[in-house]
């Protein structure tokens, strides 16, 4: 499907055709006509399939039609990171090439007092759209620097990442403040319980849209160390021994490991740095920058970096605890092998997470390669293949809310598009 073969105004298929975008991806064509009819929404995608035009493009397409109030914030979109809002800042820019008069501010965290002072500026110039980390909007409407009671769409892009990083009330105190005639956009990339409660919180009978996960890059060399769980830093050990290993992250799904580990590493003279949630903005912002341009080769990290963070020349990721969800699995490894670079992914799998790397060579349909434990330290677990647990995540699969779209949209006048529909 087209973009053409939608509602979106001529001033956003303008700019579409500039940046040569023409077919959508799967995530666009289901969440873009349901976005312009107005409903409230949950998408579950992961990074990398088009979800920031899935709900940027549509929002900017009511937004310059025209109807909404010109004194007023009329879009907030959240992000869990600076780093995600800057991108997603860039992208609207992008799109909004053409239009009148619908204009933006980007403000998150950071201890730059210059930033905060321009982002008040801004805010007070006014601003159809503001794309926030949840701490930094909150000091902003403290301040009186935002109103958001004539609000119309609010957005919350990976939803899951924001409540891993303990933003949860930060949400649902930015939620009150909105008024009751609003749309409720939420993008996550899994779907756990509290997720699911987040949604039936904010959202009022939402279309859901589910893309199913895609495979890990071929490039990637994938493997695995079967173990028990004092065994897994001798298996570092002998990795960084057999080589000076640079651009590596190591991932685990706790951040008091993530710190332990981290630990360890640097006894062992490795050059490492920890990635976790209870770092500051600007900490974190920190610990990327160095790793990014070489002064860290070690990035010891919870998921809070394994999406949406651009960092292309990562040469080995691994997993020193097994995910328990594909997608996470997913996410992870897929930090290598970007930009047609090849890359290694190792997975410690211990006695208590093998059931879920069985779930995960289910999911890729091929038995990942087990390697044999370095010598000396012993032998590991037996690698018995469990049979398939019910409602095993992953599978995938659209969703509902994928049908071709018929109807007109709730916001602005009706107008004539280049789709024809």
């Amino acid at each position: 499907m087209t973009f053409e073969e939608t509602y979106l105004n001529d001033n956003i298929l303008d700019a579409l055709y500039d940046m040569r975008f023409e077919e959508m991806t799967p995530i666009q064509e289901q969440c873009i006509p349901k976005i312009l009819d107005g409903h409230d929404l949950i998408g579950v995608a992961q990074t990398g399939t088009g979800k920031t035009a899935a709900y940027l493009l549509p929002i900017l397409s009511m937004l310059d039609d025209g109807g909404f109030p010109k004194d007023a914030v009329n879009c907030i979109i959240m992000s869990p990171t600076r780093e995600l809002a800057q991108q997603i800042d860039q992208a609207m820019q992008g799109f909004g090439y053409y239009l009148n008069g619908v204009s933006s501010v980007a403000v998150y965290g950071g201890n730059d007092g210059n930033r905060f002072d321009q982002e008040m500026k801004g805010l007070k110039m006014g601003a159809d759209v503001i794309i926030a980390t949840p701490g930094r909007l909150l000091s902003h409407i403290r301040m009186g620097h935002v109103d958001l009671s004539r609000l119309s769409f609010f957005v919350l892009d990976e939803a899951d990442r924001m409540l891993d990083m303990g933003f949860s009330d930060d949400i649902l105190q930015i939620a009150k403040m909105l008024p009751k005639n609003h749309q409720t956009i939420m993008f996550s990339a899994t779907m756990p319980n509290k997720i699911q409660q987040l949604a039936r919180t904010l959202l009022y009978h939402p279309v859901e849209v589910k893309i199913a996960v895609s495979k890990p890059a071929e490039k990637i060399q994938q493997s695995a160390y079967v173990c028990y769980e004092p065994q897994k830093l001798g298996i570092i050990r002998h990795l960084f021994k057999a080589g000076e290993l640079k651009r590596v992250i190591i991932f685990s799904g706790k951040k008091d490991k993530v710190k332990d580990i981290t630990r360890e590493l640097k006894r062992m003279n490795i050059n490492c740095a920890p990635m976790h949630s209870d770092l500051s903005q600007a900490e974190r912002d920190d610990v990327m920058y160095r790793f990014k341009i070489g002064q860290v080769d070690v990035l010891v990290a919870t998921d809070i970096v394994a999406r949406g963070i651009d960092i292309d020349d990562i040469l080995m990721v691994i997993n020193y605890d097994v995910p328990h969800d594909v997608e996470d699995y997913v996410h992870r490894i897929g930090r290598t092998a970007r930009a047609q670079r090849d890359g290694i992914a190792i997975s410690f799998v211990s006695d208590q997470d093998i059931r879920y790397f069985s779930d995960i060579e289910r999911f890729l349909e091929k038995e990942i390669l087990k390697t044999p434990l370095p010598e000396g330290l012993g032998e590991g677990p037996e690698y018995k293949v469990v049979s398939p647990r019910k409602n095993s995540r992953g599978k995938g699969g659209r969703g509902r809310g994928g049908k071709p779209y018929k109807g007109k949209r709730h916001h602005g006048p009706n107008k004539t598009n280049k789709g024809g529909i």
